[in-house]
């Protein structure tokens, strides 16, 4: 997609300098264990009779990768 100025006209300066500057969004690494665990978390909460009301954040003991 081409940026284009207010008037409308292509402009490929300013839209190179502007997509440098927008933070780069990283992507998220996707682990079926961990959505499982995750799911199962919530289960056994909800039976207990309580709530999540924070973010569940694990961690990889053996790669020290984090998972939120």
């Amino acid at each position: 997609m081409t940026y284009r100025n207010k008037e409308g006209y292509a402009d490929p300066t300013a839209g190179a300098a502007i997509h440098e500057a927008e933070p780069k969004v990283k992507k998220r690494e996707y682990n079926p264990e961990v959505t499982n665990l995750v799911s199962v978390l919530k289960q056994m909460i909800d039976i207990a009779g309580y709530e999540m009301v924070g973010r569940i954040v694990l961690r990889d003991k053996d790669t020290g990768k984090e998972y939120r």
